[in-house]
């Protein structure tokens, strides 16, 4: 018998690629992930969801395995030069911190269930507006809908030609996971909350930024950040001496860091013109990179896979463009918000002052894309 479910192929198997393909699946239709990598695993180390991408993982059933391991830290805490500028404690925000591994386990798993084929070595190298997908096998194939969410190098916006601005910044972050060491945190600190997030921040005479994530009761994440002229700070493996000679707290988890060849990542914001060409639609770093001032890199990649699962399955047979186009114009604004304000606080490193959680940069963080009237919502 002749398969008659729609039919999407896409390019990425991260995050926007995996909540994408559980969401299409979830819906009826048949669905392949193509991952070039040989193996399916995630990069990285820790990470920070918000309402908006929690929301989309409980509407796929991922959110009790998400919540096994993760946690909800009791404040995020800012200081400047180790003097506490505030304590925000988020009531009535939902938010948690996990591992990467963690997170991209649990989409695996949603996924699978789901029915997604995931193929691992299956490298995508462009398409075209029609829905035809090209392998780098010489391959091709034909689809209702393709999806790029193959990163900031991405082949299938690249081979639409969809014209593209990228701005760099000066700082940039070196990311680890790390034991908690908690009790050793607490003999050198006994009055600090170590289950917070502590973003510590040191502007004179050095630029230099830690900040401190616990991701459940054993493991902690870590990002060191420094401007990429700072050839010491931006160092990889760390300088372990400069690091704790300003943050002397943190020996204990700078010590493990120290041990881990790491990477350095400059800042940058991605924004293109359009998301969509035809049957293509672009989500994640392929179409809005951020920099990583309000954690929402991750959010907006799996909210924007979310809805557009939910607009592509309402969509007429022949009416595939229109729709995409449609789903751009109604979710693409709270996206560019959050990229604004992520650019603005890296330009400005505002954040040093604590207090950041307010007005425009907690919006996206509050959006519900699971909530069929979010639009009035947003509006009003």
């Amino acid at each position: 018998m002749t398969d008659s479910r729609r039919r999407a192929e896409i390019s990425g198997g991260g995050f926007a690629g995996l909540t994408a393909a559980t969401a299409l699946a979830q819906r009826g239709w048949k669905v392949r992930v193509h991952e070039r990598a040989r193996e399916l695993r995630a990069e990285g180390a820790g990470i920070v969801l918000w309402n908006n991408s929690l929301q989309v993982l409980d509407a796929i059933g991922a959110g009790p395995d998400l919540a096994s391991r993760s946690m909800t830290p009791p404040a995020y805490e800012t200081r400047m030069n180790n003097v506490i500028q505030s304590q925000e404690t988020l009531e009535g925000v939902r938010w948690r911190t996990m591992t990467r591994p963690h997170l991209h386990t649990t989409l695996l798993t949603a996924a699978r269930e789901s029915g997604v084929e995931i193929l691992a070595g299956s490298e995508v190298v462009g398409a075209t507006a029609d829905g035809v997908v090209s392998f780098s096998t010489g391959e091709t194939a034909e689809a209702d809908l393709v999806i790029g969410a193959d990163g900031v190098g991405s082949a299938v916006r690249d081979s639409l030609s969809i014209p593209m601005k990228r701005e760099r910044s000066g700082d940039g972050i070196t990311r680890f996971l790390v034991p908690r060491r908690k009790a050793e945190l607490q003999a050198l600190e006994p009055d600090t909350e170590w289950d917070n997030v502590i973003d510590f921040w040191n502007l004179d005479p050095r630029v230099l930024r830690v900040l401190y994530t616990p991701a459940n009761d054993e493991e902690l994440y870590i990002a060191l950040m420094s401007p990429s002229a700072d050839a010491d700070g931006s160092r990889v493996p760390i300088d372990l001496e400069l690091w704790t000679s300003v943050f002397p707290q943190l020996a204990p988890v700078l010590e493990a860091a120290a041990g881990i060849q790491g990477r350095y990542y400059g800042y940058q914001t991605t924004r293109l013109d359009h998301w969509t060409e035809g049957r293509v639609a672009l989500i994640g770093d392929s179409a809005h990179a951020m920099c990583p001032a309000l954690a929402q890199g991750a959010g907006t990649a799996m909210q924007n896979a979310y809805t557009l699962a939910v607009a592509a399955e309402a969509a007429a047979d022949g009416d595939m463009a229109a729709t995409l186009v449609e789903w751009e114009r109604l979710e693409r604004p709270i996206t560019d918000l959050a990229q604004d304000r992520s650019q603005w606080y890296a330009d400005t490193r505002e954040m040093a002052k604590g207090n950041q959680f307010v007005g425009e940069s907690i919006q996206t963080a509050l959006y519900n894309p699971t909530d069929p009237h979010r639009h009035e919502v947003h509006a009003s």
